[in-house]
């Protein structure tokens, strides 16, 4: 008889997998984040990258970061729709995302933080927190916190993962 595989990716593996490929679709010079949903039941119900919204055009509109708190009209930050937020936005489930799991390649920010606690998300598996301890994420944390949302990092395997196509 013959026996099955052994070393199969793990469900955390395989869905911050399916975020970074998300990512991967941002056309942000500096950051790409990519979130991907999954309800109870491990079926992924949504996914979203960081980027501008549907009929903006990535060619209309500016990328830039530098002073922008000088010049808001002229930074991305006043346009780009962060990961979580077009996942959020995406779903199409004719449900709700209660009780689902969020991966995300980067912590979310304070303003996710509150549409995931709204849409009724219960746990954030995240990559990277590179903001950590700036007043955003502590606001996040704090609100998580509160609502009973939990997070952790993922903790990679060490095993390369390759797509071929």
């Amino acid at each position: 008889m013959i026996e099955k595989r052994k070393d199969a990716i793990s469900w955390d593996e395989y869905f911050m997998g399916i975020a970074q490929l998300s990512a991967q679709r941002s056309k942000d010079p500096n950051s790409q984040v990519g979130c991907c949903i999954v309800n109870e039941k491990n079926r992924i119900v949504s996914m979203g990258y960081n980027g501008f919204p549907r009929g903006c055009s990535d060619d209309d509109f500016p990328w830039n970061r530098e002073n922008a708190s000088e010049d808001m009209y002229n930074a991305k930050y006043a346009y780009v729709v962060h990961a979580e937020m077009n996942a959020i936005l995406n779903y199409r489930g004719g449900g709700t995302l209660e009780g689902c799991s969020a991966y995300v390649t980067l912590f979310p920010c304070n303003e996710c933080a509150k549409a995931i606690i709204q849409c009724g998300i219960k746990t954030i598996v995240y990559a990277d927190d590179k903001y950590s301890g700036t007043p955003s994420d502590l606001c996040s944390k704090r609100m998580l916190d509160a609502a009973g949302v939990k997070y952790y990092k993922y903790g990679p395997s060490g095993r390369e993962l390759k797509i071929h196509v």
